[in-house]
């Protein structure tokens, strides 16, 4: 088959009708509905009308989302599951550990999202020890994860950007120190994957879950667990169902095999309507290119990040390229009705507490950045003034 031709951001942008409308800097929440996908949620209707049930038509198209993800990420498509989402990911692996033994850990930063916290507090039940590493203001440094990973860890999850306030986790850095006592480390991409390159193999992480809603600009209901492919066999969950079997099809109701892939970690019928979405988007995604979407967000962060620290505004988001992701977030006085006036104004974005959160994928330019600025200026009363807070 021939490669489609590449795509530059600005034919990127024109595959999405809601610019022609709105300023969008919400992908943190939900990534923006595409043409494409809109086509590949219709393919799926249109084979269900035509078909009725074309089953093996529908498993195949799973088969290609996982490949196709699998390529995305630097991994085998036998590494990666796929899911009704990253909850399910990270309970999978939860419920295969044995906190029994002398490793009994779990070490976790207090940036996590709410899901991976709330999953290993769940296994203190099965004996998980839970060690927290606190941050520093906006920051968690690698340093305060030093002290608690020892001979008694067992995983460290660990986010790699944070949903609060866009600090990104040296995840490479941290799983070095974390294999040197012989801890996994299982990462949350969610909040990134899609909007810059990736590649699993270099960060040296042993599992990863992310899903579509976000930066991979798809739907809600279909996710992703990477496993190492030296782990995959070493771990039998708890938490199974038909799909994690060697073939599904045999119906099989007197045995409990495992497949050899990470499909093991898959339960029940796959979410087929959302694979055909997700499968548009990453064709999309492949055709202007991870390196170009990452270098067109980090140009737009360092604008954002700048114009609202120029103008006075409590950014919260560290300043260095290294240390932020796809998502800026500054302080408000009171962030839900900023969000409504912002939206009153046409401009898309979202909060956490008070933390206004404006994020950028490929599709975004220097007009919807400029935008939002002066948005924030007019409305500047819902705003918290770095001088004010120095006081």
């Amino acid at each position: 088959m021939t490669a489609l031709p590449r795509l530059s951001p600005d034919q990127f942008r024109s595959r999405f009708p809601i610019f022609g409308r709105r300023v969008y800097v919400n992908s943190c929440s939900q990534g923006a509905l595409s043409t494409d996908v809109e086509a590949a949620m219709h393919q799926h209707i249109q084979s269900w009308h035509e078909l009725g049930s074309p089953w093996e038509l529908w498993v195949e198209q799973v088969e290609r989302l996982r490949a196709a993800f699998a390529a995305s990420i630097g991994a085998s498509r036998d590494e990666i599951a796929v899911l009704p989402s990253a909850s399910a990911g990270i309970n999978a692996i939860a419920s295969a550990l044995d906190f029994r033994g002398p490793r009994s850990h779990v070490v976790m930063g207090e940036f996590e999202f709410p899901t991976m916290a709330q999953v290993w507090l769940a296994q203190q039940r099965r004996g998980a020890t839970i060690r927290w590493a606190r941050p520093a203001g906006d920051r968690l440094e690698i340093d305060a994860y030093r002290s608690l990973i020892d001979e008694r860890t067992l995983i460290v999850p660990a986010t790699h950007v944070c949903f609060r306030n866009g600090h990104r986790t040296d995840i490479a850095a941290l799983t070095t120190l974390a294999h040197a006592s012989g801890a996994y480390v299982f990462l949350d991409d969610y909040q990134r994957t899609g909007s810059a390159a990736l590649d699993v193999r270099a960060l040296g992480v042993d599992f990863m879950v992310t899903g579509c809603l976000k930066y991979l600009l798809a739907a809600a209901g279909v996710a992703f667990l990477y496993v190492r492919r030296e782990l995959i066999d070493r771990f039998e969950p708890m938490i199974t169902g038909w799909f994690g079997r060697v073939n599904p099809f045999a119906f099989r109701i007197d045995e409990l095999d495992w497949s050899a892939t990470a499909s093991r970690f898959e339960t029940g019928t796959p979410p087929v309507p959302n694979a055909y979405a997700a499968l548009g988007a990453l064709d999309l995604l492949d055709r202007i290119g991870y390196d170009v979407a990452g270098r067109q967000v980090d140009r737009l962060v360092e604008r954002y990040r700048s114009a609202a620290d120029g103008a006075g505004f409590v950014v919260r988001t560290p300043a260095e390229a290294a240390r932020r992701g796809p998502l800026v977030v500054v302080e408000s006085i009171d962030a839900p009705a900023l969000v409504s006036r912002l939206a009153a104004r046409g401009i898309v974005a979202s909060c956490r507490g008070n933390g206004l959160r404006v994020s950028f994928h490929a599709y975004n330019n220097d007009a919807d950045v400029d935008a939002v600025v002066s948005a924030l200026e007019a409305e500047s009363a819902l705003l918290e003034r770095a001088t004010a807070r120095s006081i």
